[in-house]
Formats: structure tokens, C-alpha cells, sequence
């Protein structure tokens, strides 16, 4: 019988053993959110979910995949019907809360994998309280970040060099296709470059980011939602995507895994 990963499925006799075992928590966290007129609003989060899925189900033995994080921060989106956002404190702490809890159960590792950039430095402040306050390891990584995906990004990509990945792009677009093609609308697909990069400013999901760091009310970058060229997507971009990011945090998990903490030394 296959081994069981998904945290909400399991019994607590199968979380206690689960624990018991050499075993990385994986946590997705993301956000509701605009993507455009032809994306749905939960595209942070259904990318995010489904990376880890397969992630986690492909790494049975060794990896738990513990229920979304659905709702994060997004304020500077509020001009767009359909975003829900928490503050940052309650983010922080809600995320912190169930890393802890965690924790408490027997998990030493814990892998925060996060589909919303702005919750991006929220995310390393809970990884970095998780390890301050119990005696776990966790840590923090965006999706499109984990190893190998820029490469296979890179390998196909037709929108422009600085911004043609960045929001409801061909990016997510991408994504969204391979998983829930009913749910795009194509036909509505717009280019739109909004962001206004500079010599120190520019943002691109794989291109990365300009020194300067900054969000302005997404109204005021965009009038479709979109920041990127959606109209590049295909599914078959998306099927690349998934299968490297889901391997990228893979190989993360084994890393966290193979990773030794020796104990602190208090030298006062």
C-alpha cells in the first residue's frame, strides 16, 4: 500500500509515525488574488498546491504534505475585485502557529514553499522564528525558485526578457494550462508591461529582481491585472514547469534531510 503524504488524510497514529521517521513538513502557503481578465483568482494557490502535490508524491516516503495556506498578503491588490488579504502580523503569526504546532508534534523538518511574492519575506520571518522558538529546522522557498525551474523556464521562454514572467504571465499562464485548461480564458489574454523598469528596479519571476525593492498599488502598474505576456503560454510550457519545480523542492527536502544541526553552544 503506498505510503500516505497527505497530512489531512491521516489518522493520529499515522502522524505520530510519520514524525517518528526522517521527514520533511512540506507547508504551501499563497494568496486570492487578481491574474488578469483571464485567470482565475486562485492562481497563486493552485500552482502552489499542485507543485507541492507532486512533490510530495513523488518523495512519499520521506516528505508530508500539510494542508495550504490560503489567504495572504496582498493589500496593494485591493483595487482589483476578488483579493483577500490578512495583515502582516496575523500572517506571521498564523503561519508561525502552524509551524510550531508542527513542531510539537515530532516534525524536525519543515519546508515553507510559497506561490505569492509578496509574501515572500513574511515566509523567511516565519522559517526564521520556527527555528528560534522549538527545536526544528525550517526553512523558506518560493516555487519559482526551487532548483532547476529557471533553467527550464529559460529553455522556452518567448515574452520578454525583464517582465515577461512576472504575474498572470507566461509564466502562471503556463501553469494554469496544464492543470485547469477549462478555467483559462485565452481569448482575453493581454501583454502588458506596467512595472516601469529602471536601472535599479525590475521584477521577473525568472530574471529575478533589481536591488531596489519596492511594491506600488498594483492599479497603478496595471490595468488588466497582468504584468507580463500571457499570450505566450502553452500547456506543454506548463507540464516543464511543474515537473521542475516539484523536483526543485525534491531535491530541497533531501537536502533539509541529509542536513546535520549540532547542538548550540552558549559561550557567555
Amino acid at each position: 500500500m503506498p505510503a500516505k503524504y497527505r497530512y489531512g488524510e491521516m489518522t493520529w497514529p499515522e502522524v505520530k509515525a510519520a514524525a517518528a521517521r526522517p521527514c520533511v513538513a512540506i507547508v504551501p502557503i499563497a494568496t486570492l488574488e487578481d491574474h488578469g481578465p483571464h485567470l482565475p483568482i486562485d492562481t497563486d494557490l493552485l500552482l502552489c498546491a499542485s507543485v507541492c502535490e507532486l512533490a510530495a508524491s513523488s518523495a512519499a516516503d520521506r516528505a508530508l504534505l500539510v494542508p495550504p495556506i490560503n489567504h495572504g498578503y496582498s493589500p496593494h491588490h485591493m483595487d482589483f475585485p476578488g483579493a483577500i488579504t490578512i495583515g502582516a502580523h496575523t500572517l506571521i503569526d498564523y503561519g508561525l502557529d502552524v509551524c510550531k504546532s508542527l513542531a510539537h508534534h515530532g516534525f524536525e523538518r519543515i519546508l515553507i514553499v510559497n506561490g505569492h511574492g509578496s509574501n515572500a519575506p513574511f515566509v523567511d520571518i516565519i522559517a526564521r522564528l520556527t527555528v528560534v522558538q522549538t527545536g526544528a529546522l525550517a526553512a523558506a522557498v518560493s516555487y519559482w525558485a526551487a532548483p532547476g525551474v529557471r533553467e527550464a523556464a529559460e529553455s522556452f521562454r518567448e515574452s520578454d526578457p525583464v517582465g515577461g514572467m512576472n504575474h498572470a504571465c507566461e509564466f502562471e499562464t503556463s501553469l494554469y494550462l496544464a492543470l485547469r485548461p477549462d478555467l483559462v480564458d485565452m481569448s482575453r489574454a493581454v501583454r502588458e508591461l506596467g512595472h516601469r523598469p529602471s536601472k535599479n528596479y525590475w521584477t521577473d519571476l525568472v530574471a529575478g529582481e533589481g536591488p531596489l525593492m519596492m511594491m506600488e498599488h498594483w492599479s497603478r502598474l496595471s490595468e488588466s491585472g497582468v504584468m507580463g505576456d500571457p499570450t505566450k503560454a502553452t500547456p506543454g510550457k506548463g507540464r516543464k514547469l511543474l515537473e521542475a519545480a516539484a523536483n526543485g523542492i525534491v531535491e530541497l527536502v533531501d537536502e533539509m534531510l541529509a542536513r546535520k544541526s549540532p547542538p548550540r553552544v552558549d559561550h557567555h
